[in-house]
């Protein structure tokens, strides 16, 4: 599975608060993607300007990938309590940033902003 996708999710995640209503289909992505069922503890950074604009992460893996990469996200934007909740056009213009703690070690990928400068 490629690490896009948990990006994908992550932002969507985001995008279904603005939104205010649920757009992700998890039974799909469950059943297209197995590795989404397994527990993996992730952490979500947002950046804005190459600065941390929000954080979010689990210690232990508790949930399925899926439902910590949602959890996480959405408190990373709206919840993190050394920042006032995300705006629409901050989340335009942030890059999001994804850790998963695998037995390998931790693995990370950022996605870019959906608007450029």
């Amino acid at each position: 599975m490629s690490r896009s996708v948990l990006l994908q999710l992550a932002r969507d995640s985001i995008q279904e608060v603005f939104q205010a209503q649920r757009t992700i289909d998890k039974l799909a992505l469950l059943s297209e993607h197995p590795l989404l069922n397994e527990k993996i503890a992730t952490t979500v950074n947002i950046y804005l300007e190459n600065e941390l604009r929000g954080s979010y992460g689990s210690t232990q893996a508790t949930k399925s990938l899926l439902e910590d990469i949602v959890f996480n996200a959405k408190k990373s934007a709206f919840e993190d309590k050394n920042f006032t909740p995300l705006t629409t056009s901050e989340y335009l213009s942030c890059e999001i940033e994804l850790l998963l703690v695998t037995p390998d070690g931790v693995m990370s990928e950022k996605d870019p902003a959906i608007l450029k400068d």
